[in-house]
């Protein structure tokens, strides 16, 4: 029986940064992984899909300044963007083994399963270690259906050969609208199927609203409220059936694809059989990131049932906190959660982070909130791009900043200085004070406070 210190369960940012921390402090380390090394964002998920995007930003800007600059759509080859981000990602899962060779950590490929509290079974072999660090991420949701195994998965559109005429999408979340965007952006007819009455539920109406109307203007079709059914193939279309209040609606197209959200990976663990206790949201987990039931049991990253969110450099800061728990620190780090900013890369892309105005009013702050969309700023205006808004929240009594939300071609930028704001407990006439280097999306943020 081989025995370890420590069991490493994911290959991702938190798995492999756990790993590689507790060899480098004279641990004896295993990690194991069902899919290739390297985990979900650098695989098949933020990397390669920010790929795609570039291209279909290029594309939105182009069209925007049509007739103002730009005389000809620029032409687009989908199989050479294809290649192109594989060169992002096709190396990934192999240097990820190679750094961890290196480090004499031994690697498993497959998921291990729980035989009891210490003790694992992986590729056949029976192991135990003394401390086991769970940090396989989020999979997709599967959809309780008939005809569920027709649609197809986040990981498939990343690796599309080629793009169909038609797809649709079951769920309207970021990840829906994310590849929605792409698609549609090259010329791909898209309908997206939602249970909820809206797009993005998760943020803010007042900035959803505006990239709702860009989707449609976009060519993207929305079936909201409605809750699908079944998925049939056809003779060459795949249709989707889903039940919208006493209707039965029906759609049509050459692909289908799963985008109704994400779930803890952790079916395939036993956890049971470890005595790990788990809820909906992932493994259970105290301020230390220890399992209350197995206290020889760590999660970090998405699969955590912690405050954070299902985001990458969260995961890191996770990572962090366990580490200090297995290398013998005299101090053991808390698991902290600052405001942490989430964004949406659609074209314009959303990003928001703090308090929404139902959160602020729900803590008890008297808060102030200024809502302005349709903006006609300079930096707007020079793009020609129509969707540019913004909705601040802020302390009445010290002015500080408590939550930002924004819709822009740069949001992802212009929030980051938002949180830098927020951590900082910098109020209105800090931010304001300030210089910033005109004209750039940056400075506008004095003018959203």
């Amino acid at each position: 029986m081989k025995e370890y210190d420590v069991l490493v369960i994911g290959t991702g940012t938190a798995g492999k940064t756990v790993a590689k921390a507790c060899v480098k402090a004279g641990k004896k380390v295993a990690i194991a992984d069902n899919r290739e090394f390297g985990g979900t964002c650098a695989n098949r998920g933020c990397d390669p899909k920010k790929v795609l995007v570039g291209l279909s930003e290029i594309l939105d800007r182009s069209q925007k300044m049509m007739g103002k600059g730009i005389t000809k759509m620029p032409e687009f080859s989908w199989e050479d963007l294809q290649q192109y981000k594989r060169k992002f990602v096709d190396a990934v899962p192999a240097a990820t083994e190679s750094d961890l060779k290196a480090l004499s950590i031994h690697m498993y490929h497959q998921s291990p399963q729980f035989l009891d509290e210490n003790t694992l079974s992986v590729e056949g072999k029976t192991v135990r270690a003394k401390k086991i660090v769970i940090a396989t991420g989020n999979k997709p949701l599967e959809l309780k259906i008939p005809g569920r195994d027709l649609a197809l998965l986040s990981d498939d559109f990343l690796d599309l050969p080629k793009l169909p005429e038609s797809m649709i999408f079951i769920g309207a979340g970021y990840i829906g609208m994310e590849f929605a965007h792409i698609a549609a952006r090259m010329g791909v007819k898209v309908t997206m199927i939602d249970m909820s009455p809206r797009p993005l539920t998760n943020f803010d109406e007042a900035i959803v609203n505006p990239l709702t109307q860009a989707s449609k203007d976009l060519g993207i079709e929305f079936i909201f409220n409605a809750g699908v059914s079944k998925v049939e193939k056809l003779q060459k279309y795949f249709r989707v059936s889903a039940k919208q209040g006493d209707k039965i609606i029906e759609a049509k197209a050459e692909l289908v694809f799963n985008t109704a959200g994400r779930v803890p990976s952790i079916d395939e663990l036993d956890l049971e059989k470890g005595n790990v206790s788990f809820t909906k949201k992932g493994v259970s987990v105290d301020k230390h990131l220890q399992n209350p039931s197995n206290k020889n049991v760590y999660a970090c990253g998405d699969v955590s049932d912690s405050e954070g969110l299902p985001l990458t450099p969260l995961s890191s800061q996770e990572a962090k906190v366990v580490i200090s728990q297995l290398i013998g620190k005299s101090v053991k780090e808390e698991a902290t959660y600052p405001p942490q900013p989430s964004v949406v890369f659609t074209s314009p892309q959303l990003a928001s982070v703090g308090l929404s105005e139902a959160e602020a009013k729900a803590k008890g702050y008297e808060i102030v909130v200024e809502e302005k969309m349709d903006l006609n700023w300079f930096n707007a205006k020079r793009i020609n791009e129509r969707h540019y808004g913004y909705k601040t929240i802020v302390d009445k009594k010290t002015k500080k900043i408590l939550g930002a939300h924004i819709i822009s071609p740069e949001a992802g930028g212009i929030i980051n200085l938002f949180t830098i704001a927020i951590c900082s407990g910098l109020t209105c006439e800090d931010l304001k004070a300030m210089i910033f280097a005109y004209p750039t999306w940056g400075n506008d943020i004095k003018g959203m406070v």
